[in-house]
């Protein structure tokens, strides 16, 4: 055989995500764009701060071409590493520093990176939190390590405990945790993180060895109604954080984030060479040169959050009014809306018929729900309900 099965696998069946979101471009193509509702893809539409452009700008006037387009350290800009640090010391009232981040090319990047460097056994378990992004068990798998999921809690979206002890055991290594989350945009309260950390101490005594938090923390800044979002290092000493710029300045194709291994993490320094090891085995030579630059001068500033809360009230309340069942999001850009079948699969087979591409949430751990990603035109919204009423009197009838 010459050619790996797994990869080619997941090289020629795309996502149910990116497959959606082709079929969308196809059925433009042949209905006009006003005819087709696409909420495939958490792809942001708010544009990047004014701060983006005009520090690119900056950036190309003052330096020379090996200045910004040159390898940085494999770890990362010192500067930009430095300011990261700084942000959310400032922030969080943390006490990082430089040396505690790897800079990445975006999350996915940093996730895998963290989970080559934890594996050591065929073994080892990593669990998720249902609902979850389905890449996780790619990256998961990819690592040489086990999946195991966690049911959800579908009525407020937080962790049932319960499952989750059942679950760890002493092949349990981390727990991946996602908050604002994606695909229900719950935010996990601080009494969720409480309870989450109390249990992984008493469990790592049970079964002899730590049990590391995974934070992959994309949609950190992306909350409504001054929800705040708690920052779990401060909870929880074995935590690890996963972090993009995609989402809080809207530059998902820039791909660039990072990896946090605070001090406090068990054998953080060794865990850290473990990082920059992973990066190194998986091609990471540095994350993009120009971007480092940009995320110097532009941390702390986002999007225009607002015209996601928009887009989310609009939706939550033409689609409540129409009688779905909806979970109203408190961050990210998605909504998780029941089925209005017991297949998920078949609703939004349903849905497309109307143009409605919806997600199925089979994919995220959740069979029964769709999620709708309302990153898009807020005139796009209102245009749907139409077809969200169509598809509702089919049930209806």
């Amino acid at each position: 055989m010459l050619i790996s099965d797994k990869m080619y696998e997941l090289g020629s069946k795309r996502s149910v995500i990116r497959d959606l979101f082709e079929y969308g471009k196809m059925r433009v193509q042949e209905v006009g764009a006003e005819n087709v509702y696409d909420f495939s893809l958490g792809n942001p539409t708010v544009p990047a701060p004014n701060c983006v452009n005009e520090t690119i700008i900056e950036l190309i006037k003052e330096l020379d071409s090996i200045s910004l387009h040159g390898y940085t350290s494999a770890q990362g800009d010192l500067q930009t590493r430095q300011a990261i640090a700084n942000y959310l010391n400032d922030t969080y009232m943390t006490n990082f520093k430089a040396d505690n981040f790897y800079i990445t090319v975006g999350a996915a990047a940093s996730l895998s990176i963290v989970l080559r460097a934890l594996m050591v056994s065929p073994e080892d378990e990593v669990i998720a939190i249902a609902p979850f992004f389905p890449e996780y068990s790619v990256f998961v798998t990819s690592a040489g390590a086990k999946f195991k999921m966690v049911p959800p809690d579908t009525k407020e979206f937080q962790i049932c405990f319960e499952e989750l002890e059942k679950i760890i055991n002493v092949n349990t290594k981390a727990i991946i945790i996602n908050s604002p989350n994606n695909p229900s945009g719950a935010v996990y309260s601080e009494d969720t993180i409480v309870k989450l950390s109390n249990l992984l101490k008493k469990k790592s005594k049970e079964i002899g060895h730590d049990i590391f938090i995974i934070s992959d923390e994309p949609y950190r800044e992306i909350v409504y109604d001054g929800v705040c979002v708690p920052y779990i290092t401060k909870y929880y000493d074995n935590t690890i954080v996963c972090y993009s710029y995609s989402k809080s300045l809207s530059l998902p194709g820039e791909r660039i984030g990072f990896v946090l291994v605070p001090d406090e993490v068990v054998e953080s320094k060794r865990l850290y060479a473990a990082v920059a090891g992973a990066g190194r085995a998986l091609g990471y030579v540095c994350a993009p040169s120009m971007f480092q630059k940009v995320i110097v001068k532009c941390i702390g500033q986002t999007g225009d959050i607002n015209i996601y809360k928009k887009n989310r009230d609009i939706l939550y309340d033409g689609l409540t009014q129409l009688g779905y069942e909806c979970f109203k999001p408190s961050g990210a850009f998605y909504m998780f809306v029941k089925a209005l079948e017991e297949s998920d699969e078949a609703f939004c087979n349903k849905a497309k018929e109307e143009d409605l591409l919806l997600v199925p949430a089979t994919g995220f751990g959740c069979p029964g729900y769709v999620r709708i990603s309302y990153c898009v035109d807020e005139e796009m919204i209102k245009r749907s309900f139409a077809a969200f009423k169509r598809l509702k009197e089919k049930y209806s009838s």
